[in-house]
């Protein structure tokens, strides 16, 4: 009979992929906030060209 080798040592599973909290230190942080307010300000930007330019139905 063949020798079994030895498990190896580790988690095999991750396929070399990086951690979730390796990525987060490198990664710049936004707050959900402040993109809501952004995209509701470039909404109403919108609308208030379309409006001043006669394109509003």
């Amino acid at each position: 009979m063949a020798k079994k080798k030895k498990a190896q040592s580790g988690f095999m599973s991750s396929a070399g992929l990086m951690r979730y909290y390796d990525a987060d230190k490198s990664a710049i942080a936004i707050n959900p906030k402040t993109i809501m307010v952004v995209g509701i300000v470039a909404a109403v930007t919108v609308f208030a060209l379309n409006a001043y330019y006669g394109l509003w139905p």
